[in-house]
């Protein structure tokens, strides 16, 4: 609603400038008298609202592409996976004896393991990413916003 009056009230002043017409200084008073702009306020306001805007724009930009990345190396791996599994399971078939297809199985469960973890430490990493880049567009803006002692 808030974000509605003020687009309501930068559109106003746009059709003002454009007829040539100044805007009106809206002014309320305080209880000491004392006179205040709320121009000023509501620019201060939309400036804040569009900075929030780009900042929350640009986190889901970053999103989105961390996502796609996560999501690819995940059809990557599980392709992969699929198709070494499927090799074991042709050797085991061909295997001569039972110390062989043991042999074969212990291979796999070590190479499966390896890829595995190799696996879980690359998509961590993309996590971590995804969220410092996610977070990245608002340290500005946080800096910006956080109060000055």
């Amino acid at each position: 609603m808030q974000y509605i009056l003020i687009n309501a009230a930068v559109e106003l002043r746009k059709v003002q400038a454009l007829l040539g017409e100044t805007p009106k200084v809206l002014t309320a008073k305080r209880r000491d008298g004392e006179m205040t702009t709320m121009m000023n306020n509501f620019d201060e306001m939309q400036k804040m609202s569009k900075d929030s805007m780009d900042a929350t724009m640009k986190s889901f930009g970053a999103m989105s592409k961390a996502t796609q990345t996560i999501a690819a190396e995940l059809a990557d791996y599980s392709k992969k996976s699929f198709e070494d599994g499927t090799k074991v399971v042709e050797k085991l078939f061909g295997a001569k004896s039972l110390d062989k297809a043991i042999e074969i199985q212990a291979d796999y469960a070590k190479t499966a393991y390896e890829g595995l973890v190799a696996q879980a430490t690359k998509i961590g990493e993309l996590y971590v990413d995804l969220a410092k880049e996610s977070y990245k567009p608002f340290e500005a803006y946080m800096t910006k916003a956080a109060p000055t002692k």
